[in-house]
């Protein structure tokens, strides 16, 4: 109670102590011969009687401050991304989720599973993200995105439903990162039931990324065409693809499988038991959409023909898109597909 009596008025024989709210206990004291002990006397017992009613008085506790909500995480806004429309040549200005809409829908078909679908919004947002970060998007048309499949993504407004736009609702902003960067979020068609690293399915020059590893892909929902294909190309048609290589050559007596990656696809062929030739950049020069994957089963060579025959569609690097619609059908989240593919990632929320 230290400070509750802060003063006391004298008056003749008369004392009043005041407290902190101005009341006052008036008490008299006839001073005598035995003066400051008997004075003394007094003034403690008053004070005994002063702190003992004190006591039972309620105090004023200090205002508790009002419990506060825990700071969230703040998204951005949603950005415009200026797109070059290669079919007319304009440049557009849309909205990001706008344009991953059309993206979605020209990349997967759309009456797919809502999850794949949104699985795939995921990858084509974190794509352009990472595009943009890395190298300003399409700088040679100045601008950030282009619906050039051959310089960024395919883009089709006209099949966007409304199950690509649930899909892209759902996934509204989300990026895959990998300590806090934009992924080079990659995909194809079907992994052939295993999911290829950089290296071997892209030929990839710079360090394997930490987060593409080979894994069993649930592939089976495929077509046939994809599961088990052949492709046929003739000596001069292969010739050409060598040459476009820069390998010089001028017939092929033989091709065989030469070194596989870690998914057993094929690195490397040797031509005419001599030259070795990569695998990944064979398959483009030839023609990717026929020559469908490295995953190769055997190289036959005719008289006049090379022909192939392997299963799976894509370089098989990242995420499996007939994997991802097989995990959509068991229920699995976009995220989970996400994470499954892609090792050690987050998806994160860039904007609302």
């Amino acid at each position: 109670m230290a400070g509750m009596y802060r003063a006391y008025i004298r008056h003749n024989n008369s004392r009043t102590l005041f407290n902190n709210n101005g009341k006052g206990i008036k008490y008299t004291m006839k001073v005598t011969r035995y003066g400051k002990l008997k004075q003394a006397l007094i003034l403690m017992t008053v004070f005994t009687v002063l702190l003992a009613a004190c006591a039972g008085q309620p105090q004023k506790k200090p205002e508790t401050p009002a419990p506060q909500a825990p700071k969230q995480a703040v998204a951005g806004n949603e950005p415009d991304i200026s797109v070059f429309m290669h079919e007319t040549g304009e440049k557009k200005t849309m909205k990001m989720e706008e344009y991953i809409a059309g993206v979605v829908a020209a990349e997967m078909k759309n009456d797919w599973p809502v999850e794949a679908l949104a699985a795939q919004a995921i990858i084509a947002r974190t794509f352009t993200v990472e595009a943009i970060d890395t190298k300003g998007g399409v700088p040679e048309r100045g601008t950030q995105a282009s619906t050039d499949i051959k310089e960024f993504q395919a883009y089709d407004a006209k099949a966007v439903n409304d199950n690509v736009k649930k899909a892209v609702e759902m996934t509204r902003g989300m990026v895959a990162t990998y300590q806090g960067k934009p992924i080079k979020a990659w995909f194809h068609a079907s992994a052939g039931g295993i999911t290829a690293t950089a290296k071997e399915g892209l030929n990839y020059r710079d360090a394997e990324p930490p987060y593409i590893h080979s894994v069993q892909s649930p592939d089976d929902l495929a077509p046939a065409d994809i599961k088990n294909w052949t492709a046929s190309f003739t000596k001069d048609e292969v010739l050409a693809a060598l040459k476009k290589m820069g390998v010089k050559a001028n017939d092929i007596s033989s091709m065989e499988i030469g070194q596989k990656g870690p998914s057993g696809r094929t690195v490397s062929l040797t031509v005419n038991k001599s030259t070795p030739v990569s695998g990944p950049e064979l398959r483009m020069a030839l023609d990717s959409t026929k020559l469908k994957s490295m995953l190769l089963d055997g190289i036959e060579v005719s008289e006049d023909n090379v022909i192939f025959t392997g299963t799976g569609y894509g370089h098989g690097v990242g995420m499996s898109q007939w994997g991802a619609h097989k995990m959509a059908k068991e229920n699995k989240k976009p995220e989970d597909i996400i994470t499954y593919y892609f090792k050690g990632i987050t998806v994160e929320k860039r904007w609302q």
